[in-house]
């Protein structure tokens, strides 16, 4: 068992670190994109809702800490991304059907979370390109947090469901010895 735990422990960081570097490299190059939920979805499809939680949190923490401090509220989008895939994977084993339905329901839940958020932290906006469909929605009538809403909506639809597509082909890629190493057989998690 502490052999387990170790691996687990250890694949936890490597998740974590896997969410600060894309989200950092995502937010310096300014893109609607996040990606900073990928290392969330491997962690909980492989250990369980939990552990997911703990390293979308974690991820977000750290970023905040190290990177910008106003990204610190954001890690109850990340939490709730954990605990949505691992409970999606523990109930269904991750398929590509399994990642495209859960990508639409990440897609709708993160900005419902986040984009209150975002008001909060940022008034709306998120200094990337995306601010001009704010603008635009704006000028055409809707409030600042309905056009925010709608673009985190958008940009979440290419993002969640990418990075659930994503996570599913590495965890198909990744062989049953992985899996082994967590006490789980592949085919239990993955079809």
């Amino acid at each position: 068992m502490k052999k387990n735990s170790t691996y687990a422990l250890a694949f936890c960081g490597i998740c974590i670190a896997l969410n600060i570097v894309l989200g950092i490299i995502t937010s310096a190059l300014g893109i609607p994109l996040y990606l900073d939920t990928l290392g969330t979805m491997l962690s909980a499809a492989v250990l369980g809702p939990v552990p997911g939680m703990i390293v979308g949190s974690l991820s977000n923490i750290i970023t905040g800490l190290i990177y910008s401090v106003s990204d610190i509220p954001f890690f109850l989008v990340n939490l709730v991304v954990g605990l949505i895939t691992g409970l999606v994977v523990k109930k269904w084993k991750y398929s590509i059907v399994t990642a495209l339905i859960l990508g639409l329901v990440l897609a709708a839940v993160c900005p419902a979370i986040g984009t209150p958020i975002g008001m909060f932290v940022y008034g709306g906006f998120n200094g990337s390109f995306s601010d001009v469909l704010v603008m635009s929605l704006v000028e055409g009538g809707k409030t600042i947090f309905q056009a925010s809403f709608l673009r985190n909506i958008a940009s979440n639809l290419i993002d969640k469901i990418g990075t659930a597509v994503i996570a599913w082909i590495l965890l198909k890629a990744l062989s049953q010895k992985f899996y082994a190493n967590f006490g789980k057989e592949k085919f239990d998690i993955v079809k």
